[in-house]
């Protein structure tokens, strides 16, 4: 699978969430402060990583700062990305499973090595539900930033 990685800082575990991918299969592209020359805000990083993704150069992607909200919250923001900042197993199942998330949010403060081991198992493990409420409310949230006024 491609992955899109990318972090606003060289820090914590952002270079293992790469080779950890890699060491797992994965091609990773990388950007913010993982690729020379890109710009490594969290707001600028994030956004690259998820248009991979909108735009099918990467299945998914992860996307790190320092808490994770902001780049969770950047790649939110481009059309077709459901990011799911997850900090333990539990989290990461539940949003692949009920979120059909496709991009991964992780804090570099908070993850250790063997939390993130326990992170990207779930993850990768996870399935999206096929369950009709659940398939109703990710149609609903991908269509919620394409309307305006009240339901």
């Amino acid at each position: 699978m491609r992955i899109s990685v990318a972090a606003d800082e060289d820090t914590g575990v952002a270079t293992e969430v790469v080779a950890e991918l890699r060491r797992r299969g994965h091609e990773v592209a990388v950007h913010g402060a993982l690729e020379p020359g890109e710009r490594d805000d969290w707001a600028w990083a994030s956004e690259a990583a998820a248009r991979d993704v909108a735009e099918g150069r990467a299945e998914q992607a992860v996307v790190c700062c320092w808490t994770g909200t902001g780049a969770s919250i950047a790649a939110n923001k481009v059309t077709g990305v459901r990011a799911a900042l997850c900090v333990d197993a539990y989290s990461a199942d539940g949003a692949r499973k009920w979120n059909d998330a496709n991009v991964l949010a992780l804090s570099l403060r908070l993850t250790s090595r063997a939390l993130l081991n326990e992170i990207l198992d779930a993850w990768f493990a996870g399935a999206a539900s096929d369950d009709v409420g659940d398939l109703a409310n990710i149609a609903h949230v991908d269509s919620i930033g394409g309307r305006s006024g009240s339901m």
